[in-house]
């Protein structure tokens, strides 16, 4: 009574193309969100990985909060790095964001 009847509707030739256009903009939007934002991230934590797995004593480093030291000690999760002429501090490895290059603490 208060609900009218509903009829639904043939598709012209047989074919439900209609419903594979209805999600192409939905499918587009997440191969551009894929190749713009997704994968760049995956490529800059790979290589952040290979940077922290080939540390090794004497690097020159700079840290999170912008301290700049040289590697005195590696252990597995933990890094010595020499900030100053017998001040030694240990921080985490994931605190390491680059490896500089050798005699750059020398110029600076």
């Amino acid at each position: 009574m208060w609900i009218s009847n509903a009829f639904a509707q043939a598709s012209v030739g047989g074919t439900d193309a209609g419903g594979l256009m209805s999600f192409l903009p939905l499918i587009l939007m997440f191969a551009v969100l894929y190749f713009i934002m997704i994968r760049p991230q995956m490529k800059r934590a790979k290589e952040t990985k290979a940077m922290l797995s080939a540390l090794s004593v004497g690097d020159e480093v700079v840290t999170v909060g912008g301290i700049v030291g040289k590697v005195t000690a590696l252990k597995e999760d933990f890094v010595s790095v020499e900030i100053a002429a017998g001040t030694e501090v240990q921080m985490q490895k994931g605190a390491i964001t680059t490896v500089l290059p050798k005699g750059t603490l020398k110029s600076a």
